[in-house]
């Protein structure tokens, strides 16, 4: 865990989900590899090859953006499939309750934060995914909104979900703390807007989170 910086007064918490408020690496692998696969197969390519294509464009678009990571989505638009498209893709493809399940130890930490902090969700996943995700881990009633890919149709890091989060939760910027595991797409853009930023490797960072802000 990382903490850049806490709002005082904090009034919101806005977390990234994926890889956030769960740790599951072969959940978090095929949400790269399925929509790859399906791209591949479009361009009528091997699976290898298409990754590898992806990832020399990842790696030259860091290099032209002094060293900052594109999202996923917005890598694909490169190859022709829009954000719509990706939306269509994820919602088709990706089934949470395959690999996650309730989390009583989260729940608990997010019951603790509830009583302090209005939450949201801002996720590259669509909203659809997200209500599955959040319904598979036991946490879905927590979260007063859901930003997902296909609220604003742009994905992170982009300050339209950011912004849009913290209107969904009556708050300034300036009493928002984003909290997520990818410093280029969860805090760099988040702080730069004046939100604070708490970088977490994993879900066992997000339950010292009361500790942290207590």
């Amino acid at each position: 865990m990382k903490i850049y910086r806490i709002p005082k007064p904090c009034g919101a918490i806005l977390f990234d989900m994926d890889s956030t408020l769960y740790t599951n690496e072969e959940y978090a692998r095929s949400q790269t590899d399925l929509p790859v696969e399906r791209l591949a197969r479009l361009k009528g390519k091997g699976f290898a090859e298409m990754s590898g294509e992806i990832a020399a464009y990842r790696e030259k678009w860091a290099e032209g953006h002094e060293g900052q990571k594109i999202s996923l989505a917005n890598a694909f638009v490169a190859f022709g499939v829009g954000i719509a498209e990706s939306v269509k893709w994820r919602n088709e493809l990706f089934n949470p309750e395959e690999y996650l399940a309730e989390d009583i130890r989260l729940r608990s930490t997010l019951e603790t934060l509830a009583n302090r902090f209005i939450m949201a969700v801002v996720t590259n996943n669509p909203v659809f995914i997200a209500e599955r995700t959040l319904d598979a881990l036991g946490v879905e009633d927590l979260f007063h909104a859901i930003v997902g890919l296909d609220t604003c149709g742009v994905s992170k890091p982009h300050e339209e979900p950011f912004m849009k989060a913290a209107i969904l939760c009556g708050t300034m910027p300036e009493a928002c703390l984003s909290v997520g595991d990818r410093y280029d797409i969860d805090i760099a853009l988040p702080l730069e807007l004046g939100m604070g930023g708490i970088l977490v490797d994993g879900v066992e960072d997000v339950y010292r989170l009361p500790e942290m802000l207590s």
